[in-house]
């Protein structure tokens, strides 16, 4: 065998490696270039890429934001919150045929998204968010890069509709284009995307009708389009999604009924598909596979509720069909046996029947969980039990605008976080609950961030409660809400009412309370809405910093008793000033008075034995003077004293 002489060997190593290495280097500087070149683009990034240079393009592999592979070619350029500002336009893409992940969120980068972006065919994440992309579509190019399995673009602003080159990506399994401004339709093209599993076009400006491709998409687990203005009917081949665990809808248009085949997959646990047009039954195959935790159909125009739809729904929690048109027995829908339920709204509709089981307590009080519940406007009748006070849960009790009746049962023992409670405009009658000031949780848990308004408050208005206001219900301190109007209430207002130093609205309006406003009311400092209104109050209105900023006479008109500020003054009315001046000449006239006394009385005895001597006539007529000047001091002191015992009164 022939051998190589050491010195060709030696050659030919070097030949080698120089065939291997040149390229290699050649193409680490053709990538330093391209990111130069782009950071001379941008406005202001020495800062923030200040180690990219040219002079440094042997150690490429550690400049900032960059991971090589072990051939020093690009892998991952991550620009996440770097503050750049400019374009895309100066980046030559096709410097890097081997990067897999490319990030540019939260920067300001603005303009358009160049058709270059294609040549990144080895791209498996593409992630572009939070920028001030402004012009332009999202390219067609897209549709090269077949290795992509994320892509994410939202928050950016562009214009144009989802291109059909979106079908090529057939190794995605993320797609997020939410807040993009699409217009146009979905195309069918996306039915290609086989082993997609999250889509999201949220809060676009997308038109047309879900496709019937949809259903091809069986590796589909959530599904969010809403905020757009879709139409027409949910496909059919909805049903096709069997590993389908969240469905986001709402805000569209879209309307017809609900396909029974919804409920085909055994994973479904969040639907929403609330704010828009769907009509008719609302079925009970949703739930039938037992896994559904979240239903949102609120302002719909459902006009029923498959007969014990919910009622086997051990893992349901949260449930809301306020505003639609549904006629149904709600008891017949919900059943007792919802022991996960956390929240149920049903107001606004036409719900019929009563609250009360056969053995006369709220159906709901079974829901141990139980935390929000709202079914005003319907038409339910019937009575309450007292076990819904003592529910552990509970927080915001809303029963208003129904026909409920009977009297407001005793609340025993009140649950430790009941924060809310509305049963205006029904039949109620009888007293008030006497012992509601049990419900201590009641006044002090604020309720700021859930969407309630930011007070604790109770309703009672527009009932037929009579007698009192029990004195109890001043010991609600933090109380910020409290209207009792238009009911039968008597007697007086809690002298006490100062003590709910947190009150900001109160209204007893349309009672028959009587006697004086209360001097402590005066001292409520927070106080901005206030109606006494129609009652038979009477006497002066007290005055204080806060209520004298309430001006309008009506919040104390119809009570002909009242007098002072916003009223007319009363009469003999004098200022503090004016009645104590007044107290000191009577303190000086009452002591005249005396003295003038004490010296008829001494004059008398001084000259009685005079008057021994004098005629009968001239006597008598001395006697008659004295008796009278006596009779006219004893009225003025009198009168006096009086005066003085009236003031300590006050």
């Amino acid at each position: 065998m022939k051998h190589l002489h050491p010195v060709g060997l030696l050659l030919s190593c070097s030949c080698f490696l120089l065939c291997v290495i040149t390229p290699v280097v050649a193409h680490i500087r053709h990538q330093a270039e391209a990111l130069v070149n782009w950071k001379a683009s941008l406005d202001d990034a020495d800062e923030s890429l200040g180690p990219w240079s040219l002079a440094n393009s042997t150690i490429l592999c550690n400049w900032t934001h960059i991971t090589c592979d072990s051939a020093g070619h690009i892998r991952e350029l991550d620009l996440s919150g770097v503050s750049l500002s400019g374009t895309l336009d100066k980046l030559d893409f096709s410097a890097f045929p081997h990067l897999k992940k490319l990030i540019l969120s939260r920067n300001g980068l603005y303009g358009s998204i160049p058709e270059g972006i294609g040549n990144l065919t080895s791209l498996v994440e593409l992630r572009i968010l939070y920028n001030h992309f402004s012009t332009g579509a999202i390219p067609r190019s897209i549709g090269q890069l077949k290795h992509l399995v994320v892509l994410q673009l939202t928050y950016l602003g562009l214009d144009g509709t989802l291109p059909e080159e979106i079908g090529n990506l057939t190794s995605l399994e993320e797609l997020f284009l939410d807040f993009v401004s699409l217009t146009g339709s979905i195309p069918r093209t996306i039915g290609m995307l086989m082993k997609l599993r999250m889509l999201s076009l949220t809060r676009n400006n997308l038109t047309g009708s879900i496709p019937l491709e949809i259903g091809n998409m069986t590796e589909l687990q959530s599904m969010g389009s809403e905020g757009n203005y879709l139409d027409g009917q949910l496909p059919g081949t909805i049903s096709h999604l069997r590993k389908l665990k969240e469905l986001f809808l709402f805000g569209n248009l879209l309307s017809g009924h609900i396909v029974p085949g919804l409920g085909n997959s055994s994973l479904l646990h969040r639907v929403d598909i609330s704010d828009n047009n769907f009509s008719g039954l609302f079925p009970a195959s949703i739930c039938a596979r037992g896994a559904l935790r979240t239903l949102s159909a609120r302002y719909n125009g459902f006009s029923g509720i498959h007969h014990q739809a919910f009622q086997n729904s051990t893992t349901l929690r949260f449930i809301d069909f306020t505003a639609n048109n549904i006629v149904a027995d709600l008891r017949g829908c919900m059943g007792e046996h919802l022991g996960q339920l956390h929240y149920m709204a049903f107001s606004q509709n036409q719900l019929y029947g009563t609250l009360l089981t056969d053995r006369g307590e709220v159906f709901f009080c079974n829901y141990t969980n139980f935390r929000i519940v709202d079914l005003s406007d319907n038409a339910l009748h019937g009575g309450l039990s007292k076990c819904f006070w003592g529910m552990p849960s509970l927080t915001f009790i809303d029963l208003s605008s129904n026909s409920l009746s009977g009297v407001v049962p005793s609340s025993g023992t009140c649950g430790d976080n009941l924060r809310y409670l509305h049963l205006a405009n029904n039949h109620f009658i009888g007293t008030f609950p006497l012992d509601l000031e049990k419900c201590k949780n009641l006044i002090t848990l604020d309720l700021g961030g859930n969407n309630f308004s930011g007070m604790a408050g109770i309703d009672l208005s527009g009932n037929s409660l009579s007698q009192e206001i029990p004195n109890g219900l001043t010991t609600l301190v933090g109380l910020r809400y409290l209207n009792l109007s238009g009911n039968h209430l008597s007697g007086c207002i809690p002298e006490d009412i100062g003590d709910m130093v947190l009150l900001e609205a109160l209204d007893l309006s349309r009672n028959q309370l009587s006697g004086k406003i209360p001097q402590s009311l005066a001292t409520l400092k927070s106080i901005s809405v206030l109606n006494l209104s129609s009652n038979s109050l009477s006497g002066r209105i007290p005055t204080g910093d806060q209520l004298r900023t309430l001006t309008n006479r009506s919040i104390y008109s119809n009570n002909p008793g009242l007098c002072g500020f916003p009223l007319e003054d009363c009469i003999n009315s004098s200022t503090p000033a004016q009645t104590e001046k007044s107290l000191d000449e009577d303190r000086e006239a009452l002591w005249l008075y005396c003295f003038v006394a004490a010296g008829f009385i001494f004059g008398f005895w001084l000259y009685w034995g005079i008057f021994m001597f004098r005629s009968e006539t001239w006597r008598c007529a001395f006697y008659q003077y004295v008796d009278n000047m006596q009779a006219k001091v004893t009225k003025k002191v009198y009168s006096c004293i009086s005066r003085f015992r009236a003031a300590g009164s006050e």
